[in-house]
């Protein structure tokens, strides 16, 4: 085991692989300049929208109404030579206005019938969901299947997705009336929640300025689809030493209830925690951190620096908590503070720290 360890302590990227990640942050810097042709400000809401997408992950952007969260993503679908649709999700929308249906087709030559397949808008490489929690239960796990297995399965026929496929949906916080909040499972499907802030003042004066007068900006295309399977599959070699990996894990179980060695504020705040994604998402989310920095390899500062996006609608808070006012994102403030990164054991779990203790 300790051998095993050596050896991923060891692995190191190619100089290739070194030079792919010198254009990986390239490719973030180029991206956001188009980008802040039109979005003023956002930098962190951006920066993690492409961690996402490099990671093969999906996002969800919570706001209030005109913070331009829309026109974000729309934007950065323009930033990326793919197809992109838009989908507005209503109360009256059925699954297979997202999915698609099957017609019959008559061939006039033969009179022969046959069932055909339309796809529907979920067919796309970018898709955004907007106002997603506006549309029933029924309609919203019509994504489950299509954002976790990257398909969509019509009667007895499976149609796959293009690659790459992201779901970047929106909602709204404050109105609740007419909405559906999205159940806990399907929200475990989304690699990161992402809360959109009002503006400096300085943002919101460009803004005023800009919109008001002629703006009619140009974004140019920066990445083709295969460009970008590229650069995702460069995050999944990024290496990652075993003591980050521990951090992580670590990080996550201690967010789940009545477990062992689980912090006593845990108990009392928390009804439910992270599963075993939560894990995956930061580690990925800190190998595309990684790389997006031009970095060769992942730190624990990587996986805290992703920690909120990744566990803040993962971690379901109780009523202690919402009674005191505490929120997922205090807890998981807490946990960064409580949960230590230490190295004396090389990163090793703590069933074997004891056995080398024993030793």
């Amino acid at each position: 085991m300790t051998e095993q360890l050596q050896q991923t302590n060891d692995q190191q990227l190619s100089a290739a692989d070194l030079q792919a990640v010198a254009s990986l942050h390239e490719a973030q810097q180029t991206v956001k300049a188009e980008l802040g042709k039109v979005i003023v400000g956002q930098e962190q809401v951006v920066d993690q929208l492409l961690i996402a997408i490099f990671s093969q992950g999906h996002c969800m952007l919570e706001g209030v109404p005109g913070l331009a969260k829309t026109l974000m993503v729309s934007t950065l679908a323009r930033c990326f030579d793919m197809a992109f649709n838009r989908i507005q999700f209503t109360p009256d929308l059925m699954p297979s206005d997202v999915t698609g249906t099957e017609v019959i087709q008559e061939d006039k030559a033969t009179g022969a019938r046959e069932f055909r397949f339309l796809p529907g808008p979920i067919f796309a490489n970018v898709i955004l969901a907007d106002e997603i929690n506006r549309t029933p239960p029924k309609t919203q796990a019509a994504m489950l299947e299509a954002m976790q297995e990257r398909q969509v399965t019509v009667g007895r026929t499976i149609h796959h997705l293009p690659k790459p496929f992201f779901v970047l949906a929106t909602q709204n916080p404050i109105e609740q009336e007419g909405t559906y909040p999205l159940p806990e499972a399907q929200q475990d499907r989304f690699m990161f929640k992402l809360f959109v802030d009002y503006p400096s003042y300085d943002e919101e004066y460009k803004i005023a300025e800009v919109t008001t007068a002629h703006f009619d900006p140009h974004v140019d295309p920066v990445l083709s689809s295969e460009q970008v399977i590229e650069l995702q599959e460069i995050v999944r070699r990024v290496p990652i030493a075993p003591r980050v990996i521990h951090y992580a894990l670590r990080l996550v179980r201690a967010t789940r209830v009545e477990q062992a060695d689980v912090p006593d504020f845990v108990n009392e705040w928390v009804s439910w925690g992270a599963g075993p994604r939560a894990v995956q998402y930061l580690l990925l989310g800190g190998k595309a951190m990684a790389a997006l920095n031009g970095r060769p390899s992942v730190s624990t500062d990587d996986i805290r620096a992703v920690a909120h996006p990744v566990l803040r609608h993962r971690v379901i808070t109780n009523f202690n908590a919402e009674s005191e006012g505490v929120t997922s994102d205090r807890v998981v403030d807490k946990l960064l503070a409580a949960v230590s990164d230490d190295e004396s054991t090389d990163g090793v779990g703590p069933d074997v720290a004891r056995a080398f203790d024993n030793d």
